[in-house]
């Protein structure tokens, strides 16, 4: 009988010994997160131009196109200023992830710039810098972006580099 009751006893510690391992936890490594989106939110320009015109608010329509396997994305930012200037920025960015929901990122590309007054991001086509960040809310497809876009030599009559920043809400996708 205690034949039976060691045996019984060896088989349920191994048994739960090897469940044990099974679901032990394992440690986390930081990926992109995932998904591409489509967002809005509000835009405020920083910078004048030599006019005085430029530091203005706006919206933003942002959209983001994430490549699975690289840390790329294809990223591209419409800003429309209150005082009529219209951007469309396009930039490729290279994520850094920091944890399961939130990637850090850098980008570059082109403001092209356009109307009568300057958007939040000036009114001249010019070279882009875009720093920013993403948070996909846990158990949601809901996404927190903000970022901030340097263009330089970005306005038309002069004043040099133009600086944004803008944030919203977006839909994963």
């Amino acid at each position: 009988m205690k034949q039976i009751q060691g045996g019984f006893v060896a088989a349920a510690i191994a048994t739960f010994g090897l469940t044990g391992v099974a679901i032990a936890p394992k440690p986390a490594i930081a990926q992109a997160a995932y998904g591409s989106y489509i967002g809005v939110g509000p835009t405020v320009g920083i910078v004048n131009d030599n006019r005085g015109n430029g530091q203005n608010l706006g919206g933003v329509i942002a959209f983001r196109y994430k490549f699975l396997e690289v840390p790329l994305s294809l990223r591209t930012q419409a800003l429309i200023g209150s005082d009529g200037g219209t951007a469309v920025v396009p930039t490729v960015s290279y994520d850094f992830p920091i944890n399961w929901q939130t990637d850090a990122y850098v980008g570059a590309g082109v403001a092209f710039g356009s109307g009568d007054s300057p958007s939040p991001i000036g009114d001249k086509t010019s070279f882009a810098l875009q720093p920013g960040i993403d948070y996909v809310i846990p158990n949601s497809s809901t996404v927190v972006f903000g970022n901030a876009i340097i263009a330089f030599d970005a306005y038309r009559n002069g004043g040099g580099a133009a600086f944004s920043l803008q944030g919203g809400l977006g839909l994963q996708f």
